[in-house]
């Protein structure tokens, strides 16, 4: 009995000390979990293994909440005892191992069910698409299980969940052009084209987010464009007749009046929302996210390089390099929310998720598309800062002791742990690895996020990893863990991710499909729901779950190379998109010994030397050519 007053008493110790919350519900070394039918992750040096409970227990220590309290300590920093018998293997290591539990289960997808699960996806697709023009054409979104439509919220304008997004410009047809193209219903396309170029208008009294805006209905109108007018576009001939560039026109309208959030900020980060009208709303506030601010630069500056006017490609990326410029100096990374005009950061939280995603995305894919070397040299400082202050666990992804990896949000200035929780929108991460040629730990991270959605059939918005439970508990069908998973099959090819899309769509399906369409999960435990489906569900989490399953879509067989937005938008890999006839309007010299760059050195310019103009004459010109169009 002795050893157990031994015990009681070291449990009364840790109580004192706060750390019996992880005693009780720590997240132990294999991912373990106590719902029903869990599952357990455990990384060696081949591959994942899924092993239900009770298969087999794997010792090692608790390198997170080492890192919790020990993270000052520079030799902490990645909680590591790397095994110096193994010499480090590929990726591809992870999937080359002998018959057993994993091997039986995932290491083959039938041809009969890969066919089933895309006919599934694309009838997911179609039940929402549907019904949402059935019932709730032309307003902006469907709500699903009443089977009516949803706009703005017009009594109430401080609701931001809903005003931010719905301008009372038929949101989700246009969020969905391309995925009716991916499909193959160019019929369809045609329709849903002529609709948005018939009905849609921005002269509307509309205060919107600048950002979804920009993701959601600019990227989604160039990107429908150029697949109507690229003669090398892999879908076939698509020409719609009479068609005279309305798309385009109808995004540079859009640009223009998002051009206003970019004025009177003294740090060139714009306003986060805009009135399409009326331009920014008197009670406007002076704080906006990194992403949102930082996420503009792909879909302006490909407008930009098609209409051959430099505006909006500038502002952009004035905005990502003022961001840029805020940087600790001491750990290399942002905050989440900056003042736009004293270049403050109001929030000092640094992660890879809500409020700084697409910021780090956009810097690679920028890179990729325009070929601003300037991008890439920004990303990759960042990809280092992140890995050296946000990544905790062991060294390697797949060999040495210590738990797997795992970003958590830190305080920009030290890299201390500000909380315990991480949000499914940094599910996107392991696509954005993949993108960048780091598979190995795209492959580690994809298992947490996939670990908690066989948990719970979906993520969690917020789920504590210390507690082992969600913080905020309602699914709104975000698309990011499918999306990843698209990526890492594409990388891959291997069987495993097509099990992984398999699950997820027959966890969506069981889980919010309701009367007319699918729903967001209210709660991730119990499934109950609210009356919203958001315009992604089409645009990105239908469409990657569909590309998933279709080996032989255009997208995989076109010699063309093909990216996505942030929202999902097709957007081609053109060589057009690399060059630029303004040179001339960015009046900088470069220092030798370094690459080109748009901005760099040009900060200290006035706007009236790098336009001729100053920003709100070049506006108001916008606005005279855009009369001369309509």
């Amino acid at each position: 009995m002795q050893w157990r007053s031994i015990v009681v008493g070291l449990l009364v110790l840790r109580v004192l000390l706060n750390c019996a919350v992880w005693l009780v519900f720590g997240l132990g070394p294999s991912w373990g979990f106590d719902l029903i039918n869990p599952i357990k992750f455990t990384f060696n040096l081949h591959k994942i293994e899924l092993l239900q409970d009770g298969d087999r227990a794997t010792v090692k220590t608790n390198a997170w909440l080492q890192h919790m309290y020990d993270n000052r300590n520079p030799q902490a920093k990645t909680c590591s005892k790397n095994s110096g018998n193994s010499p480090k293997k590929s990726y591809l290591s992870f999937f080359q191992e002998g018959r057993d539990e994993y091997d039986r289960k995932y290491s083959s997808f039938p041809d009969a069910l890969k066919v089933k699960m895309k006919g599934m996806a694309r009838d997911m697709f179609y039940f929402g698409y549907d019904n949402y023009m059935k019932f709730a054409f032309p307003e902006d979104e469907l709500n699903p299980i009443v089977c009516e439509g949803r706009g703005p919220d017009v009594l109430n304008p401080s609701n931001i969940n809903i005003n931010d997004v719905l301008g009372n410009y038929s949101l989700t047809l246009i969020d969905a052009l391309d995925t009716l193209l991916v499909l193959g219903n160019v019929t369809e396309f045609h329709r849903a084209v002529k609709l948005v170029i018939d009905t849609v208008s921005f002269d509307k009294d509309s205060t919107v987010q600048v950002f979804e805006a920009n993701i959601r209905i600019l990227g989604s109108l160039i990107s429908a464009h150029i697949l109507l007018t690229d003669p090398r576009h892999p879908f076939g001939d698509i020409a719609l007749k009479d068609y005279d560039n309305e798309l385009l026109h109808l995004a540079h309208d859009l640009a223009i009046r998002l051009l206003p959030a970019f004025e009177n900020t003294s740090t060139g980060i714009p306003y986060p929302r805009v009135n399409l009208k009326r331009g920014i709303p008197p009670d406007s506030i002076n704080e906006t996210c990194t992403a949102g601010a930082g996420s503009l630069l792909v879909e302006f500056g490909i407008l930009s390089r098609l209409i051959g006017d430099s505006t909006f490609e500038w502002v952009a990326r004035r905005a990502v390099k003022a961001l840029w410029n805020l940087r600790s100096n001491e750990t290399g990374l942002l905050g989440n929310v900056v003042n736009i005009q004293t270049g403050q950061w109001v929030g000092k939280q640094s992660g890879l998720g809500a409020g700084m995603d697409s910021f780090y995305e956009y810097l690679l894919k920028s890179y990729i598309l325009f070929g601003e070397k300037e991008d890439y040299r920004m990303f990759s400082a960042a990809y280092e800062s992140i890995q050296s202050h946000l990544r905790r666990g062991r060294a390697a992804c797949n060999e040495g002791d210590g738990d797997p990896p795992l970003y958590v949000n830190v305080n920009m200035f030290n890299g201390q742990i500000m909380n315990t929780w991480i949000d499914s929108l940094q599910a996107f991460f392991p696509g954005l690895q993949v993108l960048n040629g780091d598979v190995e730990n795209a492959i580690c991270l994809h298992a947490f996020y996939y670990a908690i959605w066989k948990r719970f059939g979906a993520l969690p918005e917020r789920y504590n990893w210390q507690l082992q439970a969600p913080d905020i508990l309602f699914y709104p069908l975000r698309p990011e863990l499918v999306e990843s998973t698209y990526l890492l099959y594409q990388a891959t090819k291997n069987p495993f991710y097509l099990h992984v899309g398999m699950d997820i769509l027959e966890s969506l399906e069981k889980n919010t499909k309701v009367r007319c369409g699918y729903a967001t999960l209210h709660h991730v435990v119990d499934k109950s729901k609210e009356d919203r489906m958001e315009s992604f569900f089409l645009s990105e989490t239908c469409k990657y779950l569909y590309l998933l399953f279709d080996e032989d879509n255009p997208l995989h067989r076109s010699e063309s190379k093909y990216i996505f937005t942030t929202e999902g938008h097709v957007v081609p890999i053109d060589q057009r998109f690399r060059e630029k006839n303004w040179e001339d309007q960015f009046p900088c010299e470069e220092p030798n010994n370094e690459p080109p760059a748009n901005i760099s050195n040009c900060e200290r310019i006035p706007e009236e030397r790098r336009y001729g103009l100053p920003l709100k004459s070049i506006y108001m010109r916008q606005i005279d050519h855009m009369v001369g169009l309509f």
